[in-house]
């Protein structure tokens, strides 16, 4: 029972250790599959973006054993994950800590006007509520920009892919003319070949034909 223990809790040191919280690249939706092979059975999609939990990594195959936020289990290509998230999911952050500093604003702009209203002595609002308000204006004015940071780096990221499947796309077009160009002058070659071939044929015939008429008529002569 003493060996029993420490075994047990070895394995549960290991197993936590190993465990790790890791994300879809933010591009595409990925196969989720039901074994760490290619050619096993996929499960489902899962989307850019996605925090998954890492359960075992098999640097051999390449696949990594992960577990959803539903439980679910799975395989999936190791160099499809990220520990950090994705610009998707950061911008998803963003915008709802900025709707949430949206309503507490609206909450800190119906608490002053109901104060001036119940107070109507009252030449200025609460001080408070005041300092509350402008720091939330401020923390609203750096979500925004950290917001528009992060959609531009977004979209010079989805540039940067565009641009590199054109080049690609004009790589393809140039191996595809190269290859034309090869066969046709492979075809002009060949044709060459067979006029050569073809003349050296009607050479061979015409040379003895016309040295026996020289010869005959050098007979007639004399």
């Amino acid at each position: 029972m003493k060996k029993i223990i420490p075994a047990l809790a070895l394995l549960f040191i290991s197993a936590a250790a190993e465990a790790e919280t890791v994300y879809t690249v933010d591009s595409v939706d990925f196969p989720f599959r039901a074994n760490e092979d290619t050619r096993s059975k996929i499960v489902a999609m899962i989307p850019g973006g996605t925090e998954l939990t890492v359960l075992h990594r098999n640097t051999r195959s390449g696949f990594s054993k992960v577990k959803t936020s539903s439980g679910a289990e799975g395989y999936i290509i190791s160099r499809n994950l990220t520990p950090t998230p994705g610009t998707k999911v950061q911008v998803n952050e963003l915008n709802l800590k900025l709707a949430a500093l949206i309503e507490e604003n609206n909450i800190i702009k119906a608490e002053l006007s109901a104060s001036k209203g119940d107070n109507t002595q009252a030449l200025t609002p609460n001080q408070s509520l005041l300092d509350e308000r402008d720091r939330a204006k401020q923390e609203l004015a750096e979500l925004k920009i950290a917001s528009t940071q992060t959609v531009q780096l977004k979209e010079q990221r989805d540039q940067l892919q565009e641009r590199n499947i054109a080049i690609e796309r004009e790589l393809e077009q140039i191996k595809r003319e190269n290859q034309a160009y090869q066969n046709t002058s492979n075809q002009d070659w060949f044709l060459y070949g067979g006029a050569l071939a073809l003349a050296g044929i009607l050479l061979g015939f015409l040379l003895p034909k016309m040295a026996w008429k020289r010869k005959s008529s050098g007979w007639d002569t004399f």
